[in-house]
Parts: C-alpha cells; structure tokens; sequence
C-alpha cells in the first residue's frame, strides 16, 4: 500500500493500537525485524541485518539461483511453578523471520563472508558486473 510519508512506518499498527489498547501486547511489530542497509563498498556490497535477541546458531544465510535468503528462527518456553508444583505462569514463543534478496547469479558461495556480532549480521559480496556479451557470427553452409 503506497501511503503519504506523513504517517510513518507504524500508520496501520498505530490505527489497531487505537481501535484496540491491548493490541500492542500481543502482536509484535513486523516491520522492526530484519532491518536491513545495504552499503556500496566499490567493487563490492555489504549488507548489514539487525537480529536482535538471535545467537548466531539461530541464523541461517543460503545463496541459491542468485539469491541470498537469511532466516533466523528462535523459540523459548518459560515456566514458572509454585512450591505445590502447580503452574502460576506458562509461556511459549516460536518465532522465523526470513528475507531474501537479489544478488546476481555471478555470485558464488566462496566470494561471500559472513559476520554475526552484536545483533547485527555482516555480509560482504561482490557486485553483480555485466558481461559483454560476445556475438558469435554464424554461417550457413552451402552446398
């Protein structure tokens, strides 16, 4: 939906959260995941993904027809009982994010490096470089 700058990026949750006050609790914000920024480096890219609250066994990068797809994935289970062994508090969460961006089909696995510190994730790949195209003449074979 294409909508003036003016309402910003939390426009559609900003009208729910009015509508209803307890929905902000329980929905996250979508748009706050997987921010990303894309750096142009010269000769190469670096993009950089914030993942907050992810370790690094929880993020997973694939590279496949010229696409470079990240996802994290993570899940808890807090328990908390009282003395009887009873439940006084039971919560779950599973949550995957996932996001998939257009890198060339050039592009190979051994050109890319991989840094995850601080919640951010580090990706440094070359940039996609026409190749002229070398037309091939043709002849008809006459006999």
């Amino acid at each position: 939906m294409i909508r003036p700058s003016i309402f910003g990026d939390r426009f559609m949750t900003d009208i729910f959260d009015d509508m209803w006050p307890y929905s902000r609790t329980m929905v996250k914000d979508e748009g706050a995941a997987m921010k990303t920024d894309v750096k142009d480096l010269g000769d190469k890219y670096q993009l950089m993904m914030d993942l907050p609250g992810f370790g690094k066994e929880n993020i997973q990068a694939q590279l496949k027809d010229g696409y470079l797809t990240v996802t994290a994935e993570k899940s808890s289970d807090n328990e908390e009982k009282d003395e009887e062994g009873k439940f006084v508090r039971r919560e779950r969460y599973s949550g995957k994010y996932q996001r998939s961006f257009y890198v060339g089909k050039h592009v190979e696995l051994e050109d890319m490096t991989a840094e995850f510190k601080d919640g951010v994730l580090n990706i440094v790949f070359p940039k996609e470089e026409a190749k002229p195209k070398i037309e091939e003449q043709k002849f008809i074979e006459i006999h």
